[in-house]
């Protein structure tokens, strides 16, 4: 099974992150002892070089468009400023793994992406096509109108084998909420549901909706998450000024398509 836990050991979460009470029913079902995450020191430490920095980027190219020779230089990219992982969507994965053979650089791919729509064992199977042609990260967007519709369950259950495919074979799962269409409530109800069911991150967005990530959402998700799970914050993320609200609220991993841009300002060339 991957290593769920890409942070340091966490010593305080700072309150001002906490997440909001939800009502007194749902409140009830949420763990209260979620342990907690160090963000200010996390923050310090990966910004004290851009190398920490581009660990933790997805560098990301999901836009429908994408050439072939875009997804070759994303992954010349990822691979010269060694970023966490080369996002693309699912066609392009057999392109990426190829050139990404042996860098100890990982392809990330979408699945769901961007409505959060798909069939269940739609969702099964595309992951487990995909983790054979070399997928080793899994962005999945949950199944937002399920959610919304109060389906927690079946919610719940969609998630969970999607978990256990890629888990099965080595593979990290981050979940997207898309916050932006989201409640308070159903983002703190969809927080619990994708860590219950085994994610490894709760990611903010796609990128292809309203909005992308807020502080506030990345805290929000925090907050649920404590250090059970890593959170991703995606959209809209294209300075290091960005990167760092980011990291300052509780991400540990952050998508961009400004990948390159975010870490020369921090040095690199």
């Amino acid at each position: 099974m991957p290593n769920r836990m890409q942070f340091p050991d966490a010593t305080l979460f700072p309150s001002s992150l906490a997440a909001p009470a939800l009502d007194t029913d749902v409140d009830a079902d949420l763990d209260v002892d979620n342990g907690n995450f160090d963000a200010a020191g996390f923050t310090a430490e990966t910004l004290s070089d851009w190398r920490r920095l581009a660990a933790v980027i997805d560098h990301t190219l999901l836009k429908p468009d994408a050439t072939r020779t875009q997804v070759e230089n994303v992954c010349d990219e990822a691979i010269r400023y060694r970023f966490a992982c080369a996002m693309v969507n699912p066609v392009w994965v057999p392109t990426a793994a190829t050139l990404l053979a042996g860098t100890g650089v990982p392809v990330g791919v979408v699945i769901g992406f961007p409505l959060g729509a798909s069939l269940a064992s739609t969702l099964r199977q595309e992951t487990a096509a995909l983790i054979r042609l070399g997928a080793r990260e899994v962005d999945m967007v949950i199944s937002i109108g399920q959610l919304k519709s109060g389906e927690h369950a079946q919610v719940e259950r969609t998630i969970r084998g999607v978990a256990e495919v890629a888990h099965n074979h080595g593979a990290l799962l981050k979940v997207i909420l898309e916050t932006c269409l989201l409640s308070v409530e159903e983002k703190l109800r969809a927080s619990e549901i994708a860590i219950q069911a085994g994610t490894d991150f709760l990611k903010t967005s796609t990128g292809f909706s309203n909005s992308g990530a807020t502080a506030v959402d990345v805290a929000l998700l925090r907050g649920v998450a404590g250090a059970r799970c890593g959170v991703k914050a995606s959209g809209g993320i294209r300075s290091l000024a960005d990167a760092k609200t980011m990291l300052e609220a509780g991400a540990n991993r952050i998508g961009a398509s400004a990948s390159v841009a975010i870490v020369r300002e921090l040095g690199a060339e």
